[in-house]
This record gives structure tokens, sequence and C-alpha cells, in this order.
């Protein structure tokens, strides 16, 4: 009797079993030899797909441009990497826009060297012409009285000599330098039969009086003291020559500064 009972019970559990079963959400895995939803990745039965047919949402760095950047691997070859970098702060933004904006008629890829490109200098004179020759109006923020033909290793020293030297010591006052000489083909001294002077290269430089802003002048031929002479000796180094009151008798009124190359080092009388 008891097993009648016992075989009874199970003959009504076996279907409420397998209704269970039946009823489970949890999905049977694919059939051996199916593939991943887009037809890319086939997959064995049993196997646990891993990876979402869903794409990923995009990293936060790669909405910012500037967060990709380039990196150079040992061999040679240049590779994309993403960097986690914060978008720039208006400060860095103004800083940015105020470097470009100095740049804006700059030459010699200088900001305080303004002026512009011209076409190179040729001459019938052996010797004379500027191959990069640019026209300057101002250097360091000091206007020149007139636009100078040089080319930019002069005008480069001349706009660190006025930056470090010439406004310091005119405690920011100087508004202007009067300019005497720039490019010329001629000889040394107008010598004749002398080589060909700097000037006539691009090269040189003669400043004769220094404006400041409050209209004051001063020339180098009446105002030689302290000043002009401190301003003056410290040339010495950041050109190549500098010549002036006292060195040769031809130079009583100005400065001469140029870029001559020279084996011996700088030539400061």
């Amino acid at each position: 009797m008891r097993a009648l009972v016992l075989a009874m019970v199970l003959m009504l559990a076996v279907p409420a079993y397998a209704e269970v079963i039946e009823s489970s959400p949890r999905p049977l895995p694919p059939p051996r030899g199916t593939t991943v939803a887009g037809g890319e990745t086939p997959v064995l039965a049993g196997e646990i797909i891993t990876r979402s047919p869903r794409p990923l949402s995009r990293p936060d760095a790669l909405s910012n441009s500037e967060s990709v950047a380039a990196i150079v691997t040992d061999e040679g070859e240049a590779d994309v990497a993403l960097a986690e970098v914060a978008p720039l702060s208006r400060k860095e933004k103004r800083l940015r826009k105020r470097a470009a904006d100095s740049m804006t008629g700059a030459v010699c890829g200088v900001s305080s060297i303004k002026g512009e490109e011209i076409a190179p200098i040729a001459s019938n004179i052996d010797g004379c012409g500027v191959t990069d020759a640019v026209m300057v109006t101002s250097v360091g923020g000091v206007g020149l009285s007139q636009s100078v033909t040089v080319d930019c290793s002069v005008v480069k020293s001349l706009d660190t000599w006025v930056k470090d030297v010439a406004q310091p010591a005119f405690d920011g006052k100087l508004a202007e330098l009067k300019i005497a000489a720039h490019y010329v083909c001629r000889s040394r001294n107008n010598k004749k039969g002398a080589k060909i002077s700097e000037h006539g290269k691009g090269r040189a430089i003669d400043i004769s009086a220094f404006i400041l802003t409050d209209g004051k002048v001063l020339t180098v031929k009446d105002d030689y003291k302290k000043t002009l002479k401190k301003i003056y000796k410290a040339a010495c180094g950041v050109f190549q020559t500098t010549l002036g009151p006292g060195s040769d008798g031809y130079h009583e009124d100005h400065f001469h500064f140029d870029t001559a190359i020279r084996s011996g080092g700088s030539y400061c009388r």
C-alpha cells in the first residue's frame, strides 16, 4: 500500500517539475556553431558570452580633442595615445589667445620684434645684399625712428639689448631709438678700397639718440655720460661688435652694433 502511494506522488510531481524548467527566464545556450548577434563571433554550446552587442559609452577623454597625444615608439613611429586631460580653463584660453595675438605683425619668430618680411636684397657689388631680409619698426616694445632693413641676427640682438639692458636703465621710460643707419651697401667707414661694412650685409645698426616717454632726448654726441656709458658697455657680448665714442674716431655721435661672424669672439671698443 505504501509503495502505491509513493508511486502516485512521484507521477504528480514530475509534470510540475517539468513546468518549472520550461518557464525558466534564463535563455538556453546557443547551439554549437551558431553566432552572436551581428554575425561576428562563433561560439560553442554552453559557452558564456561576456561581450554585450551594445556599444560601450564614449570615454569623456575623447570629447576633448587635446586628450589625444602622439607618442613616439622605440622604432621611431608615432602612435596615438589617449590621456585624461582636463579642458582648458578660461585663464589658459586667455593666455593662449594673448600669445597668438602677440605674434601678429611679428618677424624673426619673436613676438616683440614687429615688422614684415621682405624680398631678398641682391647687389651688383660683391659682398653686399641680405638673403633673409626683414623690415622692422619696433623691438622690445620700443619704436624705431625709421623702418630698418636688416637680417634677423642683428634685430634679435637689438631686441634682447633693449629689453634686458636699455629699458631697465631708463626705468621703463624708453620710447624710441633714433636710427642713424641700417642696410646700405658701402665700405667700412666709407673708406675707398676697404672691406664691405656689415651694414652692406644687413647685419649692423647705428643708434644716435634715445627718446623717453616724457619727450626728453638723450644723444650719443652730447649725453654720453653715466646711463649711456652703462648701456653701451653692456652691449658687449650681446652683439659681436660694439663701437662708440672713443673707439676709433668714426663713431663719436652714435653706437654701432653688428653681428659680424668673428672667430675670436666679441669686438668691443
